[in-house]
């Protein structure tokens, strides 16, 4: 690795979840400010879209738009760069809200929701991973998956992985031609680390942003952990992009429960150079 201390490249949010890289811009949902922005390579704003039902994971289909989902009513919408459009409305299949997702080379999403009513502290239940065809129907994919969040295919598209965040390990799952799960095992147990947003990079290793500890930790398949980075606070996602293609965009918390609570914009985006 190069660059040991990651900069800040902007702050000033309320809480930024699932940044990715296109075309130049670095894109992230302020989750409780119900907006999706697009950063600049020096970190300033040059487009904002509002999504008033919570916006929460994003992704980029094969065409370039970007994919967006809407936590609350339960649907992913997408931007072509002109307007927003519906591409599926899961909520006939979950009533819990949607949360994060990944994207195959086919355009098919791999989506999760929260699985039980976070909100109101209800005790955790599993869920179901959805898979939403390129023409908007939606199938079962896996159940009985627990709070799935950050996912991310690697292998050339033969393994999804999927951050199992209350159980503090990231589970993979084959992928057949047809777009079908199986084989689901552990990627890595990481040991009481809770992983929120993930990212794969080139070697096939996993960034994972540990939502308790504060920490980003490259992860490989069995668990080793061969890289971290340290904030105070809450770690929440990452990816990798930038006009190198090798620069970790990673946002964070940087406060506690009581400064989110009342809504202080104390999250922030940083970078490293890998």
């Amino acid at each position: 690795m190069g660059e040991q201390n990651p900069r800040l490249l902007a702050d000033g949010f309320l809480f930024l979840e699932a940044p990715k890289w296109h075309n130049g811009r670095l894109w992230l949902s302020d989750v409780f400010d119900h907006k999706v922005h697009a950063l600049d390579d020096k970190g300033e704003r040059c487009h904002c879209l509002e999504i008033p039902t919570r916006p929460s994971g994003l992704g980029i289909m094969s065409d370039g738009s970007l994919v967006i989902v809407s936590a609350k009513d339960r649907k992913l919408l997408r931007f072509d760069g002109s307007a927003i459009t519906e591409h599926a409305d899961l909520s006939a299949h979950t009533k819990w809200w949607l949360n994060d997702f990944a994207i195959d080379a086919l355009d098919r999403i791999y989506v999760g929701d929260f699985g039980y009513d976070f909100v109101a502290n209800d005790p955790p239940r599993s869920t179901k991973l959805h898979r939403v065809e390129r023409d908007g129907s939606i199938l079962v994919a896996a159940s009985d998956v627990d709070f799935p969040n950050g996912s991310a295919i690697i292998n050339g598209g033969r393994t999804l992985v999927v951050a199992e965040t209350w159980k503090a390990r990231i589970i993979a799952f084959d992928i057949d031609a047809q777009g079908n799960l199986s084989n689901r095992r552990i990627f890595a147990d990481l040991d009481g680390r809770q992983p929120d947003g993930i990212c794969a990079d080139a070697d096939g290793g996993i960034w994972a942003g540990i939502y308790n500890t504060g920490e980003f930790v490259r992860v490989v398949d069995g668990g080793r952990i061969t890289d971290t980075f340290k904030f105070d606070g809450s770690a929440i996602s990452c990816t990798i992009g930038g006009n190198s293609g090798s620069r970790l965009f990673m946002t964070a918390f940087l406060g506690n429960e009581a400064d989110m609570a009342a809504g202080l914009p104390k999250s922030a985006v940083f970078y490293a150079d890998l």
